[in-house]
């Protein structure tokens, strides 16, 4: 099983501070997505970010693993900075391209009022401000993909689900390279639900920076993690991310649960596959401490980016909780902060 040391714990600003809406409230970082594009990290609120010169999708430099908040750069396009709930970021197989989806889990069939909760975008890497759009409607002059809704929605066999994982591998024996969707919630509705660990596959390919799908949806991978001695409580998929060095997935599980005293409890695990055992859908491993006891996060991690030679950088999505954890180098950040841990995997 592999194991992590943690090389850093940090915050890192998302705007300026003091930055407020339309309200007078306080604009809170609430960082949900990042990918390593190879030259920068591509980060995603998954609250709105008032301003025309801001938005929810950000990028900067990294030097040793740790983000550079002095160079931010917003990615403003419309249809980037106008999506709302983004959930996961993925690099194409080939590193061409930034492929963003949000949550799919907010969908009015009377209106197009809550399409904008229902995209899934690509841009080339070095050119955010030319995104396309994925299976693109237009609905009332509001443009999304949320036909992709009935293509996702028959492969789960439910009505209602909520994507929050996103990676792309290389395709098997010289197919096109398949596109991953992770599945976080399956149900009836987003109040009858279940938590799930589930993915769904598609394959697909970059054409004029358009990204086509060649083939069906379909559910390719399930797992069970509260089969495994360390898991405390159940939980669900919040993000994916392939690493190219070693050829396997990661898989970010969270939780959300009330503890005995009726406290809210938040935390999350790493998880680690080969690409071959996950097509043979064996189970994944826990990433462990260097104790030898399966890690938890003391926060609601919600994204991976793998940086190479070994090293990790997860992102938190703590909602309006100002504390960090009793490890963290601070006792608690202010709303335009995000906290981060940088990781070395052995």
């Amino acid at each position: 099983m592999p194991r992590i040391r943690i090389l850093e714990k940090g915050v890192f600003d998302c705007f300026e501070s003091g930055l407020t809406d339309a309200s007078g409230e306080p604009v809170n970082a609430e960082v949900s997505a990042v990918v390593w594009d190879g030259r920068r990290l591509v980060m995603a609120s998954d609250k709105s970010v008032p301003g025309e010169a801001r938005s929810p999708v950000f990028a900067m430099d990294c030097i040793d693993g740790r983000p550079q908040h002095d160079t931010i750069a917003y990615y403003t396009a419309d249809l980037i900075r106008n999506a709302e709930k983004y959930e996961d970021f993925a690099l194409t197989a080939n590193g061409t391209h930034v492929i963003a989806t949000t949550g799919f889990d907010r969908v009015d069939s009377q209106s197009a009022g809550l399409h904008h909760y229902n995209r899934l975008l690509v841009w080339p890497v070095d050119r955010p401000d030319l995104p396309r759009l994925a299976g693109e409607s237009v609905d009332n002059g509001v443009r999304s993909s949320v036909d992709l809704r009935r293509d996702l929605g028959t492969a789960l066999g439910a009505p209602y689900y909520k994507i929050e994982g996103l990676a792309a591998i290389p395709g098997r024996e010289g197919g096109d390279d398949r596109l991953l969707f992770g599945v976080r919630e399956v149900g009836v509705d987003h109040e009858n639900f279940d938590y799930v660990c589930r993915v769904v596959a598609v394959p697909y390919r970059v054409d004029d920076d358009e990204l086509v799908f060649t083939g069906e949806f379909e559910v390719v991978y399930d797992f069970d993690p509260s089969q495994w001695a360390g898991i405390r409580f159940d939980v669900g998929l919040s993000s994916l991310e392939y690493d190219p060095e070693n050829r396997g997935l990661y898989l970010l599980t969270s939780f959300e649960v009330e503890d005995d005293d009726g406290a809210e409890c938040v935390g999350a695990y790493l998880w680690w596959i080969a690409l071959d055992d996950f097509a043979a859908r064996r189970d994944p491993a826990p990433v462990q401490a260097q104790a030898g006891h399966v890690f938890e996060f003391a926060n609601k991690a919600e994204g991976v980016a793998v940086l190479g030679g070994g090293r990790l950088l997860v992102v938190y999505d703590p909602d309006r909780d100002m504390t960090l954890e009793a490890e963290h180098p601070r006792d608690s950040r202010a709303p335009h902060e995000a906290p981060y841990t940088l990781l070395a995997v052995a």
